[in-house]
């Protein structure tokens, strides 16, 4: 999978009043949870503070990105678990970061990639994506860039789901009964079908 840098630095200030102020300098706050577990069990967590600039880096693009945080000079591996944005300006305001290790599998969400001409196509219909992503879990060396799924022998009016994939390392988590993909009749599809009928 891709990787991409982002620099960031541990935020110093807290509080409702000093994040309005980053957003204002157009920055953002974020939250780094890492793989240690406090003594009440939860991941332990560094806040940092990233430019909007970086961010565009990684969130306008429809690629999926392992991402190496550039903390202070201090490196650290994660991926994008959480993004939140403003609903008027669609900004982002807050950003969660998961640090990842080759050890322990994480979830995450791959974009889908139909490959080939399906033959319900050929016969007419048309293809649709129903489902642009799906969770897949594994360690991070394993994660590719698509879900490559050939499409060639699927069939007028026929959909292809989850349960239908399979992935060498890694596990989809998405549930077996989504369809990904379908070729949807249509009108020149239904007519001919029709002729063929009366013929």
């Amino acid at each position: 999978m891709k990787e991409i840098t982002i620099n960031a630095q541990l935020r110093t200030e807290y509080g409702k009043k000093a994040s309005r102020e980053l957003r204002r300098n157009e920055q953002v706050p974020a939250v780094v949870y890492g793989v240690e577990k406090d003594e009440n069990g939860k991941p332990v967590s560094k806040s940092i503070v990233v430019t909007e600039k970086e961010l565009a880096k990684l969130l306008y693009t429809p690629n999926v990105y392992i991402v190496n945080l550039n903390i202070d000079g201090k490196a650290v591996k994660a991926i994008l678990k959480d993004l939140q944005s403003d609903y008027v300006t669609d900004r982002p305001v807050h950003v969660d970061f998961y640090e990842i290790t080759d050890k322990k599998p994480v979830v995450i969400e791959i974009p889908v990639k139909l490959n080939g001409l399906a033959e319900g196509v050929r016969a007419g219909g048309k293809l649709a994506l129903n489902v642009r992503k799906l969770a897949v879990k594994a360690t991070y060396d394993k994660f590719p860039d698509t879900l490559d799924i050939d499409v060639t022998n699927l069939g007028l009016g026929k959909t292809m789901k989850v349960a239908a994939l399979n992935y060498e390392g890694l596990e989809i988590v998405t549930p077996k009964e989504v369809v990904v993909c379908a070729v949807r009749m249509t009108r020149a599809a239904r007519a001919a079908a029709a002729d063929t009928a009366a013929e």
